[in-house]
């Protein structure tokens, strides 16, 4: 099989760096890049993510985190939503006998 050229642009700070680390590990850009490819082809996948990161989804990841942890230090992660609701009635008939005290 024979070879064929690829042509990337890349700074040229970024390519230096590059060309040391392939230098310090024993081989050479043209060696990583060729293992690079490969790599990809064999796993069909490439070796990191790649996200999109949305402000609004990642505030709310940490939001339902943030109540899920809460709610361990609560004691009340293993509630069924019967027990939740439950409680939240009992909550407002106290609430109403107070209110109905006063």
């Amino acid at each position: 099989m024979g070879a064929s050229n690829i042509t990337i642009r890349v700074e040229e700070e970024t390519k230096q760096q590059f060309d040391n680390f392939c230098v310090n590990v024993g081989t050479n850009m043209s060696t990583a890049i060729n293992m690079f490819i490969k790599s990809v082809l064999r796993t069909r996948e490439l070796p990191f993510v790649i996200t999109d990161v949305d402000p609004v989804v990642e505030k709310a990841k940490f939001a339902l985190a943030s109540m899920q942890a809460q709610s361990e230090i609560n004691g009340t992660a293993k509630m069924t939503m019967d027990e939740i609701n439950a409680e939240i009635a009992a909550a407002r008939r106290e609430r109403q006998e107070r209110e109905a005290n006063v």
